[in-house]
């Protein structure tokens, strides 16, 4: 098995603190609080205030992360944010984030890859700081989808929320760190999710602000579908390159795509003996941040042990799919 000297050192995340539930929603489109709960297994979900933007949620984010390990911003030498919902087309959101950190010998950049943004941004922080012995790396996944769904689109405004979570990427001992990561892009699937205007295809004008062409669109069903026809596949690959069985991994950090969806694949994946973390009860579908979010209470709760094996999996628009195995550490210091 190949070992990396790098791993995850500490994590953070921000939800914002408006709520929604399924109470406010449920009216709207002529169902029950229940039955949203029983389709998605989300109880309520979080929406940024008007003052918010997506960098704003990934600077909280990340100073909890560097908080929790004492790393000074300067320190920083690669900041990669993970979003598909930025500030503005210009400037990249890593750099508005570098900016109100402070971080300024930081090399920034975005990574737009939808929901998969965090598990793909391990990936190039753990070949960066492999590649500069001593070296860290913050990867801040975010997204600010509320501002970018139609609100009479059931499929869409029942899951989606606004979110950030952070990990800091340093220098760990064997045989602990990021095993192996996998990532895969669909594109062929392109269409199953989709923001069809403001673009350079479909520029931002009043016919395509008539037409509700800057709101996302999916298709619900084909996403499902793509999910559990391509996950087991990139799981199944990344294990075997690891040398892990199934059966050994401890810990299932997935996307928190949708409650029943998520039931689905831990069945087709065979971690008989994994605990799988969610936190879409309560914080809905946030995107890229989802997975970041939810690794960073699993760390706050104690519940990930030194030496135990950690799956993240993170799977959405592009299409495309990212996994990353980790052996967590609890000792590690800046």
């Amino acid at each position: 098995m190949t070992r990396s000297a790098a791993g995850i050192v500490a994590t953070g995340s921000y939800v914002p603190e408006g709520e929604v539930t399924n109470d406010d929603l449920a009216p709207r489109f002529g169902v029950t609080p229940e039955w949203i709960e029983r389709k998605t297994l989300i109880r309520s979900r979080r929406h940024a205030a008007p003052s918010e933007a997506t960098s704003d949620l990934a600077v909280s984010a990340a100073t909890a992360a560097l908080d929790q390990i004492g790393l000074p911003p300067e320190w920083i030498d690669y900041l990669i944010v993970a979003t598909s919902t930025g500030d503005a087309p210009l400037p990249p959101t890593s750099c508005l984030v570098q900016r109100a950190l402070g971080a300024h010998h930081a090399a920034c950049f975005d990574i737009n890859i939808a929901c998969s943004g965090f598990a793909y941004a391990l990936s190039v922080a753990r070949g960066l700081v492999t590649s500069r012995p001593g070296s860290y790396a913050l990867v801040v996944a975010a997204d600010l989808w509320s501002r970018f769904i139609d609100p009479a689109d059931r499929g869409t405004t029942v899951l989606l929320a606004d979110g950030a979570g952070a990990a800091v990427l340093g220098p760990v001992p064997e045989p602990y760190g990021i095993l192996e990561t996998e990532m895969s892009g669909h594109g062929e699937y392109s269409e199953l999710l989709v923001v069809d205007a403001g673009g350079s295809r479909n520029p931002a004008s009043h016919e395509t602000v008539d037409e509700v062409g800057h709101v996302l669109r999916m298709r619900g069903r084909e996403v499902t579908e793509f999910a559990l026809r391509t996950v087991p596949q990139s799981v199944k690959g990344l294990l075997a390159r690891a040398g892990v069985r199934a059966e050994e991994v401890d810990h299932f950090v997935p996307h928190q795509a949708n409650g029943v969806l998520l039931g689905r694949l831990d069945e087709l994946l065979g971690l008989e003996n994994a605990r799988t973390h969610l936190t879409l009860q309560r914080y809905g579908n946030s995107g890229a941040a989802s997975m970041a979010v939810t690794l960073d209470h699993a760390v706050r709760a104690g519940e990930l042990g030194d030496g135990e094996l950690v799956l993240l999996t993170g799977f959405g628009g592009g299409m495309a799919v990212g996994s990353c195995l980790l052996r967590w550490t609890t000792e590690v210091t800046a």
